[in-house]
């Protein structure tokens, strides 16, 4: 995992570095699929998110994907939006506090559930996408 600053409370740069990093160890296969992927870290989702989610706390979602995934994409429209993975840090900061979990473990979870959207991945493949990079990870 990437070593965390000194400072505390991890900034938007510091979840974002582990967020690449987790991007980094996922399998090259899947990671050049993800190319064109945007990552966007920010402080919450807006409130355009909050209500089309209709959420009661801008606490209650740790990630975003907003795009077409690949298995309903036909064609590359021209002036199409990217597709983006938003990590909501403070939602993050406060389920790692909660749950006392390995931050970038945090992190990698929620970017691999995201950028399973993209796939159009069941929660399954999900799972089986993170023990991947769980394994990768430990690999010498």
């Amino acid at each position: 995992m990437t070593k965390l600053p000194e400072i505390w409370p991890p900034s938007l740069a510091d979840i974002d570095d582990l967020a690449r990093a987790a991007l980094a160890s996922l399998p090259s296969s899947l990671r050049r699929m993800t190319a064109g992927v945007v990552l966007q870290v920010a402080e919450f989702p807006d409130d355009d998110v909050c209500a089309e989610m209709d959420l009661e706390s801008p606490f209650d979602i740790l990630g975003l994907y907003q795009g077409v995934s690949l298995a309903e994409k036909q064609v590359e429209a021209s002036g199409a939006l990217p597709n983006i993975v938003f990590l909501y840090r403070r939602p993050i900061l406060d389920y790692w506090c909660e749950t006392d979990e390995d931050l970038g473990h945090v992190v990698r979870h929620v970017l691999i559930h995201e950028i399973g959207h993209h796939f159009g991945f069941s929660d399954d493949d999900m799972e089986a996408l993170e023990a991947e990079a769980d394994a990768q990870e430990r690999a010498p």
